[in-house]
């Protein structure tokens, strides 16, 4: 699809078909997050792959009840991996370059989803030590998003955004 029809037409699905989802459109997803930028290219965070129908539920009562977290019929889980920015960064890259990492990949994974055909909702809301005994993370793992990912069984209408004149200045 072309890029900016892509954003234009792209929005948060809430519910999802029980159909599954095809590996080869998964793995698509995944290499496009793997491409995102990254903070001195060191991708500081790890991605996991939630299938299992057990796992989802859990993952949905971590995020605060929101059961179409659990209805999805893949989660991916972004960990922010600090350690491993802040070897070469120090403390803003344990602080910030982490997070940014795990959130350009997820935000990369989310377009691509689109654009093959899925549907996906960022998920920001969650305790984060529930979700890390979920995934199974190390304490040095840090849930930033997860990303329920599915056929879309709704059409949810697409809100309005701020005006550009309301968002960008210049200096």
């Amino acid at each position: 699809m072309e890029f900016m029809k892509l954003i234009e037409e792209r929005h948060s699905t809430r519910v999802y078909q029980e159909t599954p989802v095809e590996q080869e459109k998964l793995d698509k997803i995944l290499h496009a997050a793997n491409g995102a930028p990254s903070a001195g290219d060191l991708q500081a965070y790890s991605i996991v792959v939630v299938r299992s129908p057990a796992a989802r539920e859990s993952l949905a009562k971590a995020a605060v009840d929101q059961q179409f977290v659990g209805q999805a019929p893949v989660v991916l889980v972004f960990l922010a991996e600090p350690a491993r920015s802040s070897e070469k960064y120090g403390r803003r890259g344990e602080n910030l370059y982490a997070v940014q990492d795990a959130t350009i990949a997820c935000a990369y994974a989310q377009l691509a989803a689109y654009d093959v055909g899925l549907s996906a909702c960022w998920v920001g809301a969650f305790r984060t030590r529930d979700v890390q005994g979920v995934v199974g993370a190390t304490e040095g793992q840090v849930p930033v998003a997860l990303l329920p990912i599915g056929y879309a069984a709704e059409s949810p209408f697409i809100t309005p955004r701020r005006p550009l004149s309301e968002t960008v200045r210049e200096v």
